[in-house]
């Protein structure tokens, strides 16, 4: 009876998620192929396939099976923890009326493409009353939801279960000063040079670049594909089909660079979920914590360390060997690591992105709780880039228009992207003790070890464990922002001479 029942189980899951995926679909060309007249008709769509999965997910039928399943005491490891968690993702689902699923996905279509015309006017106003309407829809889900102290944990909670104001505020208020020290170290240093980043670069080199260095850390171009938008992001449909675009900018080497293997990380997790569980709590990733992670390991503890690029910049002289003919690879690996305050988040450096994040983690707390509204962001944002970084934004398109994420509605995600930069420093610790030769294996191009010690300690356990568990089972202790001070230290002292 049992297995019969986990069956059932697991037939709906599954059909919900072909309808969540189907959606994801139709999102992911919006962002990439759709043309111009489609977006309206596109917005309806979604939002029908958002409200009949939520309605299917929320249904009595379901919470009738879950609840017999949970009284079942002969489910195997995996199936009892599969059903905690939906049961958890049923009662949490509950709260979020199917109308109010529907008129908040119609909201983030409009608002999506008020962000791309606010673009292109680089004008924030444009902008500024459709996202009123989605921190208001914001503001009534955590309400539903519910919270103990502030509106914004019922956020953040989605984004990792169990992160809240109280714990990142803490986190920030220890990590800056740390931060603050290294950079006042690094300002009274020489600065190094980087202008050969900002030459030309044809944008068909570039893609084609891009693609092979995908290839060469493992992303699988039979499980997926990469694209261009206007922000960088990855959506996949299973574990077998995972997207991810770039941005290319002709006159800056580093915009493609960073996004493609900032985005191949998150693919390369996403490709490594475990298939069979297609649909199951534990066929989705971790947290988005964890997922950034995964993203900054391969971009900042791998993409932008010495010894990868001691084997991969002759792939780089020969697509360019006008731009590189006369930058060593010494030179290159410190232009790519130059620490100085900058205007756009996805191309800072590895100190000053964190001023980035708190930047937005401020805004979104404040328009959360009510002491701010959307009409006040250009002026705020413009004003904390003057005291946390010391620069003065030059306008909206430079500032505050350039994520995507609130057009999205994603809100409480910001703090996962320094946090997942935490895990990852400690992650990479971890497999270098456990591996000595791991850096000199790099140096020859082989980055393999690095990916099978994800597959074996990250990728297989979907959400079996929180953040803060797979941590500690992975790395044997939890979360610890030591590991990531001592990298940038030995870094930048280096490169920096200080």
């Amino acid at each position: 009876m049992s297995s019969n029942l986990y069956n059932q189980y697991q037939q709906l899951l599954q059909k919900i998620a072909d309808v969540k995926y189907a959606s994801a679909v139709l999102q992911w060309d919006q962002e990439t192929y759709i043309p111009a007249k489609g977006g309206e008709i596109r917005g309806r769509q979604i939002a029908t396939l958002s409200e009949v999965a939520h309605e299917q997910f929320i249904s009595e039928k379901f919470g009738n099976i879950l609840q017999q399943l949970l009284e079942i005491n002969s489910l195997s490891d995996i199936e009892k923890r599969n059903v905690e968690l939906s049961w958890y993702d049923y009662n949490k689902a509950k709260k979020l009326p199917a109308d109010f699923v529907r008129n908040m996905s119609e909201a983030v279509n409009k608002s999506f493409y008020a962000w791309l015309n606010a673009r292109k006017e680089n004008n924030f106003s444009v902008f500024q009353p459709y996202l009123q309407q989605i921190v208001d829809f914001k503001k009534q889900e955590a309400d539903l939801l519910g919270y103990d102290k502030h509106p914004y944990d019922a956020l953040m909670n989605d984004y990792d279960k169990g992160l809240n104001t109280s714990i990142t505020d803490e986190l920030f208020a220890s990590l800056k000063p740390e931060l603050l020290l290294l950079l006042n170290k690094i300002k009274n240093a020489s600065q190094v040079e980087s202008g050969f980043l900002n030459q030309s670069f044809d944008k068909k080199i570039q893609w084609n670049l891009g693609i092979e260095m995908l290839k060469r850390i493992h992303f699988d171009f039979e499980a997926g594909r990469q694209d261009i938008s206007e922000h960088p992001f990855t959506t996949n449909f299973s574990s077998r089909d995972v997207r991810v675009t770039t941005r290319i900018d002709e006159n800056d080497f580093g915009n493609m660079l960073w996004s493609c293997l900032h985005e191949a990380g998150h693919a390369l997790y996403e490709q490594g979920l475990p298939a069979e569980q297609y649909g199951m709590p534990l066929g989705e990733y971790c947290s988005l914590s964890i997922h950034e992670s995964q993203s900054r390991l391969w971009e900042n503890c791998i993409g932008r360390g010495l010894p990868f690029w001691k084997h991969h910049y002759q792939l780089l002289k020969e697509s360019f060997p006008q731009q590189f003919k006369n930058v060593s690879v010494e030179s290159f690996y410190k232009g790519i690591n130059k620490v100085e305050p900058s205007f756009i988040r996805t191309e800072a450096d590895e100190l000053t992105y964190h001023f980035h994040v708190m930047i937005r983690y401020e805004i979104e707390k404040q328009l959360l709780e009510g002491s701010i509204v959307t009409k006040d962001i250009p002026a705020l944002w413009n004003e904390l880039y003057k005291n946390y970084l010391g620069i003065t934004v030059p306008d909206d398109k430079t500032g505050c228009l350039q994520d995507v994420h609130w057009s999205h509605g994603s809100f409480g995600y910001f703090a996962t992207y320094s946090i997942g930069s935490l895990y990852a420093a400690q992650f990479y610790a971890t497999i270098c003790k456990q591996n000595l030769s791991l850096e000199q294996q790099i140096e020859q191009g082989n980055t393999l070890p690095v990916w099978q010690w994800l597959q074996q300690h990250i990728y297989p356990f979907g959400r079996y464990y929180s953040s803060e568990a797979l941590c500690k089972i992975a790395t044997g202790e939890t979360l610890n922002s030591r590991y990531f001070i001592e990298l940038m230290n030995k870094k930048y002292s280096t490169i920096y001479e200080i």
